[in-house]
């Protein structure tokens, strides 16, 4: 395998003309037909696309009844036709039309679809239907009816659970301005030149709603629960560095929460004449005891639930 592999080095204009092409394509995508335009064509390109597209971006994503971001699209995210969000209309040179919803149809030779239409993917393939066929066995047309002829299937439904916790048929896509997106108190961003950005705004768009911290996702955490003792449940990392949270909450001067974490500095701490064995033993008993001990409270917590419930 080593003889395989081939080491290329590049020097600092090749580089260049590396990030050159890049920042072409970003721009351009597949405006240019495959042909690559001369300096002098892309510079009217820019001129005539780059000013509209900062001023008329279009946000893309795919919702929950909660209002959650679950999906921010991006150019490479892929439709219920099999094509990409940037192979999609997404320019409105003349300005964004006053319909709603905004279509969005695929620009690609042939493709039926009538606007981008995002479906959750498992892995690397998009996610059945009940019907147990896949998106492309569908209509891209709306109700996306099967394909299949012994299929009675009256429309794609799929019963796979987004992370928010709700199943993928209560999500819509959806296609929103500027300022309907700042109305809904969701972060827009920087003002990009590039084409297809849809709903990405920064690397944290990456990552599923419920995984994201700001207000297009699940928000950041209350004060209380970053505030909470680090016990013997808690990451491996966090009672790593107990007494180095202790001495910068020292610092900061938030001594009247240092005392929360001091059972967790103490167990921490090896006893005299204690082997490896015993202080390892010592720490996974009070890890057992904890678990054991917030289970059973939740529990009489659902009983007394259920309690009312009967009553």
């Amino acid at each position: 395998m080593a003889k395989d592999r081939v080491h290329l080095q590049i020097d600092q204009r090749g580089a260049s003309s590396i990030d050159a092409y890049l920042e072409y394509k970003r721009i351009v995508g597949d405006d240019d037909g495959g042909v690559m335009f001369s300096p002098e064509q892309y510079e009217a390109y820019k001129k005539k696309v780059v000013p509209q597209r900062m001023k008329n971006r279009l946000f893309v994503s795919w919702i929950g009844s909660s209002g959650m971001d679950c999906k921010l699209v991006g150019p490479e995210t892929m439709c219920f036709c099999n094509h990409r969000f940037r192979q999609h209309k997404t320019d409105f040179l003349k300005g964004i039309p006053d319909e709603r919803p905004i279509l969005l149809p695929c620009k690609e030779k042939g493709c039926p679809c009538q606007t981008y239409h995002y479906v959750p993917m498992t892995g690397s393939q998009q996610v059945r239907c009940s019907c147990k066929h896949f998106p492309d066995e569908h209509s891209v047309k709306q109700p996306y009816t099967c394909r299949k002829g012994s299929c009675k299937c009256t429309g794609f439904r799929s019963s796979y659970t987004c992370g928010c916790g709700e199943p993928a048929y209560s999500h819509i896509t959806i296609v929103e301005t500027k300022e309907e997106r700042l109305a809904r108190g969701h972060p827009v961003g920087q003002d990009t030149p590039y084409q297809a950005m849809g709903g990405i705004t920064g690397f944290s768009s990456l990552m599923d709603g419920y995984m994201r911290l700001d207000p297009s996702g699940a928000g950041a955490p209350p004060i209380e629960f970053l505030d909470q003792p680090i016990t013997a449940t808690d990451h491996p990392f966090l009672r790593a560095n107990v007494q180095s949270i202790k001495a910068h909450r020292k610092a900061i001067g938030m001594d009247d929460k240092i005392d929360k974490d001091l059972a967790e500095r103490m167990s921490a701490m090896k006893k005299p004449g204690e082997s490896d064995m015993e202080y390892y033993e010592r720490r996974y008993q009070e890890k057992q005891k904890i678990q054991q001990k917030s289970s059973s409270s939740q529990s009489r917590q659902w009983a007394i639930e259920y309690g009312k419930k009967e009553n």
